[in-house]
């Protein structure tokens, strides 16, 4: 399926708010953008970050955020939705009620933890994302260590990866960045077949923002029509390119070059 400038597929995004442009919603619209979609944007968390770590979070309120799914969804024809940083318990319900009446893919990226190792995510918030949002997922896209804590008493990712199917996610893609080993692996899981690996070369230097860059294109790449298994191809090359055209804005971590 190809669209004209005037048909980009439009993706709904609820993601947290980065300053510094690195993570978040930032990265949504880069990223959306550079492959050919429009991002609709609702911020659910204003936050205090730099490009070292996540130093505060404060959720946005949910009452503003129904009114504003509210006014975008009657105005724009949505092909699927992104969903990050959830900073509040309160507001999944929201994205929950609102993903059932959408009825269209949804890429969760489970933000867990900032990159300088601050908890962002309460257990009150870890549970209601498992009992409503998982049911309704098309792809989540957890790291290693967000793998684990879904997944708790489970040596090995695999182990890991079949709960979170069991869970009710149609598919999970577990990231192996922050791993060791030479190559990055990242493996996609769905019920009733075998795991695929997917292998890229490690680059050298961290990244700030990575994950939400992944999430975003995989969602945009779904609202193009693209069926699961090749949205994840390219969204992970498109992913590497960015990685390997990052930049180093401040004394963190690099961030990814999303645009051409």
């Amino acid at each position: 399926m190809t669209f004209s400038r005037s048909e980009r597929p439009i993706v709904l995004c609820f993601s947290g708010h980065d300053p510094g442009g690195g993570a978040g919603i930032h990265a949504d619209i880069e990223a959306i953008g550079a492959l050919g979609g429009h991002a609709l944007t609702i911020i659910t968390a204003h936050t205090v970050q730099d490009t070292r770590n996540v130093e505060r979070v404060v959720a946005a309120d949910v009452t503003l955020l129904a009114e504003q799914i509210v006014a975008l969804s009657a105005d724009s024809v949505i092909r699927a939705i992104k969903v990050g940083l959830l900073a509040d318990a309160a507001q999944i319900s929201v994205i929950a009620r609102t993903a059932q009446h959408l009825n269209v893919p949804l890429v969760l990226d489970p933000i867990l933890r900032a990159g300088g190792g601050n908890n962002l995510a309460s257990n009150a918030t870890l549970m209601a994302m498992q009992a409503q949002l998982f049911p309704l997922v098309t792809v989540l896209t957890p790291n290693a260590a967000e793998a684990r804590r879904l997944a708790p008493g489970n040596d090995h990712l695999d182990a890991c990866a079949t709960d979170l199917l069991e869970a009710g996610c149609a598919n999970v893609l577990v990231t192996g960045g922050d791993e060791p080993g030479e190559e990055v692996s990242n493996t996609w899981h769905r019920v009733s077949h075998a795991a695929q690996t997917f292998r890229w070369p490690r680059q050298p230097e961290t990244f700030h923002g990575a994950g939400c860059t992944l999430a975003s294109a995989i969602a945009v790449l779904l609202a193009q029509g693209l069926e699961i298994g090749e949205a994840l191809q390219q969204a992970q090359a498109y992913t590497q390119r960015t990685l390997q055209n990052a930049q180093r804005t401040g004394q963190g971590r690099r961030i990814p070059g999303r645009l051409p």
